[in-house]
């Protein structure tokens, strides 16, 4: 799958290159991008704070001017945390990826520009862009560092890789209950509750054996775990 380009204009610091690279390693990204670094390129302060990123797949490409790096791209989102007088699209680092990924499955290509560890993207370089993002922090404290912006949006990325974000079921050795294993279950408990005079309000019946059966049936249940409650049930019940 094609991934986008982080693009970093006019850094400082090759320490923070480096752990920008490394970021972006950790989420998959290894397409990075610099415009004009201050202090060169390479650099060996870069090489020792990516921890290894950038031997191992991270690629790096150096150009004089934004417009350069920018010039394959189909859509560019700029970074910035203060208000623009531009009109631009605004999205936040979540939405902004969804988008990313919509575009990338339609084949374009997408850049996300970060600016300098002092003063951020200049107006020239977001009047480049496409749209902006903007991350919701406290509005008292919104510093990040280099790193810590394009690790954030790069999760995003990530995150939304396989069109989804919802939690996953990890479920070990064992499979998912069936309907029809987790209804025998409640089934049985609802006869041995009925057995020990549970429901002793029979218009309050029906009512209460439906709630049991939504109970149970709204959870992800296993096989071993419904396999522990009927053991559960049968020690409780036996005499």
């Amino acid at each position: 799958m094609i991934h986008p380009a982080i693009i970093l204009i006019n850094p400082q610091l090759g320490e923070n290159i480096g752990m920008v690279a490394r970021a972006m390693l950790n989420c998959g990204l290894t397409d990075l991008r610099i415009v004009n670094p201050r202090d060169g390129w390479p650099s060996e302060s870069a090489d020792r704070a990516s921890s290894g990123a950038l031997d191992k797949g991270v690629v790096v490409t150096t150009y004089h001017s934004t417009q350069d790096a920018i010039a394959d791209c189909h859509f560019t989102l700029a970074t910035t945390a203060r208000p623009r007088d531009m009109i631009k699209d605004v999205y936040t680092a979540h939405g902004a990826m969804a988008e990313t990924h919509t575009r990338i499955n339609a084949g374009q290509s997408v850049g996300i520009l970060f600016g300098g560890e002092r003063a951020g993207l200049h107006n020239d370089d977001i009047a480049l862009a496409s749209a902006i993002i903007t991350i919701p922090l406290n509005p008292d404290f919104t510093s990040l560092n280099l790193a810590q912006a394009v690790l954030l949006v790069a999760y995003e990325f990530m995150a939304q890789t396989d069109s989804t974000d919802r939690k996953k079921l990890v479920m070990g050795k064992t499979d998912r209950a069936s309907v029809d294993t987790i209804l025998q279950f409640t089934n049985r408990m609802i006869k041995e509750l009925d057995t020990h005079d549970f429901f002793r309000s029979l218009d309050l019946r029906p009512t209460m054996e439906r709630n049991l059966t939504n109970l149970f049936g709204r959870h992800d249940w296993t096989d071993q775990e419904i396999s522990t409650l009927h053991g559960v049930l049968s020690a409780l019940t036996k005499k």
